[in-house]
């Protein structure tokens, strides 16, 4: 029968579907792995990047079932966020319609490519059951004070006129649009997630095993713990009667007290409490607001670049010296870290050093070099002896450091204090297509919560998106309630949740049962059985926001009682993009490849053999189109070689002592293939060298032609390849093995038993041939052997010396 990818994989994906062949088992006797892809947005056509993260995981739960694991292989749908509503501008259809039309689309796409998904476990989170349970976790940690409501100055992006958290600013611009962010002020509901900063932080140790280096770095530097004095700075007479006695002092914040005695300036942020009240009470010139005002729309990645400073006529008393400070307005000042005010040293500052150079202020040596001295051209950042430093003179800068921290607690004007550069998470956002925040403002008792019982609060479909405004903000009626404690007449809140807050709990939605689906959010015994997920496969580019909400979540549903476990995720893949031409794929630069069009012309299995094969997971993949159609010419070699197997529903048990060299051969090439298949997914993850491993043993194979040999590779190699090209195996095993062989397979070390060795042969350290001896040879017989290999180089020459290295050489040491 002639190879067609079409009729095969059209044939075992209906089989898979009517036999329910990869719905996870309900008896948790078993042991269980939990295999998962970071689920996708909805957009509506699945990518060369989808295709490598699923054909991934898909893999690994095809070769965990193998292992005789209970295998939780879930799909789902981010399908709440912005390119919905945007989709809905531009083609004047309805968010809701667009993003179910396109799952419908993309499940298709899915199960064409082999995807071994559970069908009876799927969601999306736009579904209203999953808004449901959402609104009663976010009810549960208002209550406990883990969600709060306050005014403050947020990112808000002018293209998609929404609020943005901290880590989706990416360099200054959207994380999505790439639109540069402003500040706004107004109100916003924030996760206290830096209650939790010191655990996610602590904890990041646990996952040293399972998770790449780089990621744990990354977290690590956005929670950005530091340890540090605080200190208020007081103003003098002439600048309290500025501020007509309103403003007393401001606090700071600084890591380096062994700098103290260098401050010559202090610096607040444009955004500051006491810049707002002297641009309110008409203390600045209107032209100094106006570059105050340009300073606080400009993104904090280009505040950064260029420093701009405006001195604000006012001065503070240092604390120790008790000489007068200036206080100036600087753009590189943040409110997002410590309180918004920096005492600034630039003799050992790089950054203030910059300002001072800049707008011609001093600098106030501290530290020197412990030999030599400092040029002055620079800042001088090193370890060093402090000098300048009345009491502390001489003091190794590094030691000096919990000195001076412990003199400011003596003296009751500092203290020790540790700094985030984490913010809480801000949730709000002003759009329709998400979970509407279940709150209702009432005049008479504030904020309250919406009862339990009349959840879900649902989206309103009359909504008309313009792309103005929040739809529903605008709609007539939605919005318009009574108070669930009063009953008088109240209004809904009308933003909706960070879609990320979708993404921080869905892996554990899969842990609810098919029977208790519409029931529960997820089941206590569920959660004991599957949690954590063991493989979990995804974009470096989740490091920060996806990873750390989840991280977060999960740690909070612990202290509410939902869960019993500290971290979601055991071990992390994170897989590189696929490139064409040198650049990541996409519409606009015209590099794309478009999955269906591949299948339709090669089969899923090509797809899936490519991308495993290409490159490791972990790094970027260039696509390469006559790979492709290699990869569909083995496969088809694959298929048609298998005519040279001996129908069986066992392995054969082969004599190998009795082989002859070229069957001993293929049977060690296709053991070895089973070797690296075992540690591709217990250690290395490199698919590529596995499948080279196969091909050898193919190649191998063609130069035997004994009926039992390729019966039992074809019985190991289907099961090797089968996570890989499934349907292929599944027919080769169907018409020859009545698929009893995709079992956990055993590695038969009499193969690698070795009955021969080749030796190289070397005249003066020269190779010159190459011999094969048996194992137990005499050094006697391999020496008449090598003079034999080597007769043209000794002819006429004297032999000095003889020397035989075990197992690795000859050399043959003449003169004359």
């Amino acid at each position: 029968m002639e190879y067609s990818s079409k009729a095969i994989e059209q044939q075992w994906q209906e089989y898979w579907k009517q036999n329910r062949s990869f719905e996870p088992s309900e008896d948790f006797t078993k042991p269980k792995k939990y295999i998962l892809s970071m689920f996708p947005f909805p957009s509506g056509r699945l990518h060369m990047g989808h295709v490598r993260n699923y054909t991934l995981s898909d893999a690994f739960a095809r070769y965990y079932r193998q292992q005789n694991f209970n295998v939780l292989h879930p799909i789902g749908f981010d399908s709440f966020g912005m390119p919905a509503e945007n989709a809905a501008i531009k083609n004047g259809s309805h968010p809701k319609g667009w993003t179910y039309d396109n799952i419908d689309y993309m499940k298709n796409e899915f199960y064409s490519l082999g995807f071994s998904f559970s069908r009876e476990r799927e969601l999306a989170t736009s579904d209203e059951l999953y808004t449901k349970f959402e609104q009663g976790f976010i009810i549960d940690m208002f209550e406990k004070g883990l969600l709060y409501r306050k005014k403050g100055l947020l990112n808000w992006c002018p293209h998609d006129q929404t609020v943005l958290a901290n880590e989706q600013v990416v360099d200054g611009c959207c994380w999505r649009c790439d639109t540069p962010i402003v500040k706004k002020d107004m109100n916003q509901y924030y996760f206290k997630i830096t209650q939790y900063g010191d655990e996610l932080l602590a904890d990041l140790s646990k996952l040293e095993e399972g998770w790449p280096k780089q990621v744990l770095t990354m977290q690590e530097n956005w929670i950005g713990k530091s340890n540090g004095l605080a200190f208020d700075l007081f103003f003098d007479d002439a600048s309290l009667g500025r501020l007509h006695n309103t403003f007393k002092s401001f606090d700071v914040f600084t890591t380096r007290p062994d700098t103290i005695y260098g401050v010559s300036y202090t610096a607040l942020a444009p955004e500051h409490e006491i810049v707002t009240y002297m641009i309110e009470n008409s203390l600045l010139s209107e032209d100094v607001i106006a570059q105050i005002k340009h300073m606080k729309t400009t993104s904090s990645i280009e505040r950064q670049k260029e420093k701009a400073g405006i001195s604000l006529g006012l001065d503070v008393i240092h604390p120790l010296t008790g000489k007068k400070v200036p206080v100036w307005i600087a753009n590189f000042v943040l409110m997002d870290y410590g309180s918004g005010a920096v005492m600034a040293v630039p003799a050992h500052d790089e950054r203030d050093f910059d300002f001072a150079k800049k707008y011609d202020l001093p600098l106030h040596t501290v530290i020197k070099p412990f030999e030599g001295e400092s040029n002055g051209a620079c800042a001088f950042t090193e370890v060093g002896e402090l000098i300048n430093s009345e009491r502390f003179d001489g003091l190794n800068s590094k030691d000096a450091q919990a000195k001076i921290i412990e003199y400011f607690e003596e003296q009751n004007i500092g203290t020790k204090t540790t700094n985030y550069k984490l913010k809480d998470w801000g949730v709000s956002r002003q759009r329709y297509w998400g979970a509407p925040i279940p709150f209702i403002h009432c005049e008479s008792c504030g904020i309250v919560m919406e009862k339990k019982e009349n959840l879900p609060i649902a989206l309103p479909e009359d909504v008309e998106i313009t792309g103005e405004g929040n739809p529903l903000d605008n709609h007539p009626t939605w919005k318009h309630c009574s108070c669930p404690a009063c009953g008088k007449d109240a209004v809904r809140e009308t933003d909706t949740m960070d879609t990320f807050v979708e993404s921080s709990w869905y892996f554990l939605r899969f842990c609810a049962s098919p029977q208790n689906w519409e029931k529960e959010a997820f089941s206590k015994e569920q959660i004991k059985y599957w949690m954590g997920v063991d493989h979990y496969i995804g974009g470096i580019e989740h490091a920060i926001l996806h990873l750390l909400y989840a991280r977060f979540f999960t740690k909070v549903f612990r202290d509410l009682g939902y869960i019993e476990f500290d971290e979601p995720f055991e071990r992390l893949l994170t897989q590189g993009m696929v490139l064409k031409d040198g650049a990541k794929m996409s519409k606009s630069k015209g590099n794309t490849v478009d999955p269906d069009a591949l299948i339709e012309k090669y089969g899923a299995d090509t797809a899936r053999l490519f991308i495993l094969f290409a490159a490791p997971p972990t790094q970027e993949l260039e696509w390469n189109d006559s790979a492709v159609e290699g990869a569909y010419k083995f496969i088809k070699r694959f298929y048609d070689r298998s005519s040279n197997i001996v129908k069986t529903d066992k392995i054969p048990s082969i004599a190998h002592a009795k082989l002859g060299k070229d069957e001993k051969f293929a049977r060690t090439k296709v053991y070895e293939a089973l070797v690296r298949a075992n540690d591709v997914y217990s250690e290395r993850y490199t698919f590529n060298t596995m499948i080279a491993g196969v091909m050898e043993a193919m190649n191998a194979l063609n130069a035997q032609s004994n009926p039992e040999v390729w019966t039992e590779a074809y019985w190991v190699l289907t099961s090797i390849m089968e996570p890989v090209i499934p349907h292929v195996c599944w027919q080769i095993s169907s018409e020859n093995f009545s698929l009893a062989n995709f079992t956990s397979q055993q590695v038969l070390e009499e193969v690698f038993e070795v009955e021969s060795i080749r030796l190289g042969v070397s005249i003066n350290g020269k190779r010159r041939s190459e011999i094969e001896v048996g194992i137990e040879e005499s050094n006697e017989n391999i020496i008449a052997m090598a003079k034999e290999s080597t007769a043209k180089w000794l002819e006429g020459k004297t032999i000095v010396k003889e020397i035989v290295v075990p197992k690795k050489l000859v050399n043959i040491v003449i003169k004359g």
